[in-house]
């Protein structure tokens, strides 16, 4: 492999702190458009009742779903608002409740992935350390998934871990979520939520959790972009499964404190500037993350199968 360029010869001291400037702005707007789009995902069933509407609401709450974890993340690194005391709430309160996130416990966990990435103490490799894997066996995970095998059983250790003290506002949201759709004459739509939990919200971020470390192309490297990836996504697949810029994850590997928002402008100028030539560290799409996920010798027979 050809010498790679450093991060110090693409971007200067001034880039960094450009990228590192915060916007409670860009912040309230990137609040207001995942809780928007779970208001239009039910609202859309409500309105107009059917299966079309009710699916397509259901997508769009799994990917959501994955949208309030994404910030929770954001909010743990500090790299949300400019307020530390605004992350702490909006990252437990806000987004970490209804997906029964505590913020300080997941943010000790995750710094964890970020200190040790690229060695066996990395706390995260389990979900990608045996990526490429045969075709069929990609397949099994995702129907595990999609039939809501593996959603079932993450509702169940939820629910055999609950106490109260410690999981009072992940209740206090769903009797909240209830309440409010029964009073807009929808209880029913309160199903919504668990069915997009079940069945999508697993298959979501296991396709994240491919895409960012399970295509890497070396996992015991330290360098971001031998043990990371990025994805580069259409904007249709960052509304259903890579929300909040998740899918520059590389980028946010190579500078955890960037907030979200700015990550695109930093993958812009690093491709610019030449910083990711010489390494295959970038999929196309999603689709081409499921292709880099089989292994070879298995892919052709994966496509002709379907």
């Amino acid at each position: 492999m050809q010498s790679l360029a450093k991060i110090s010869d693409v971007l200067s001291k001034d880039d960094l702190n450009a990228l590192r400037q915060k916007s409670d702005l860009k912040a309230a707007a990137t609040l207001v458009w995942n809780w928007g789009l779970i208001v239009a995902a039910f609202a859309i069933a409500i309105v107009w009742p059917n299966p079309f509407t009710i699916l397509l609401g259901i997508l769009i709450l799994g990917g959501r779903q994955l949208g309030l974890g994404i910030i929770n993340h954001d909010c743990a690194h500090h790299a949300f608002f400019k307020s530390k005391a605004v992350d702490e709430f909006v990252g437990h309160w806000i987004v970490g409740a209804p997906m029964n996130i505590s913020l300080a416990a997941y943010r000790a966990y995750h710094l964890k992935h970020h200190q040790h990435a690229g060695t066996p103490e990395d706390p995260d490799i389990i979900f990608v350390k045996n990526y490429p894997v045969p075709a069929e066996s990609l397949r099994r995970k995702f129907v595990r998934d999609l039939t809501g095998q593996t959603g079932y059983r993450d509702t169940l250790r939820k629910i055999r871990s609950f106490k109260l003290s410690r999981n009072w506002p992940w209740l206090a949201f769903h009797v909240l979520l209830l309440g409010t759709l029964t009073l807009a004459g929808a209880p029913w739509a309160y199903l919504m939520w668990w069915a997009a939990e079940i069945f999508v919200y697993p298959a979501i971020v296991r396709l994240r959790q491919i895409g960012e470390h399970g295509t890497a192309l070396d996992r015991t490297s330290r360098d971001a972009r031998l043990n990371t990836g990025t994805t580069l996504a259409p904007f249709w697949q960052r509304v259903f499964v890579a929300p909040n810029n998740v899918n520059f994850h590389l980028e946010h590997h190579l500078f955890a404190h960037i907030p979200p928002y700015n990550l695109r402008k930093l993958h812009t100028l690093l491709a610019a500037r030449g910083y990711y030539e010489g390494v295959d560290c970038l999929s196309r799409d999603y689709f081409d993350v499921i292709r880099r996920a089989v292994r070879k010798d298995d892919a052709g027979a994966m496509v002709a199968a379907e």
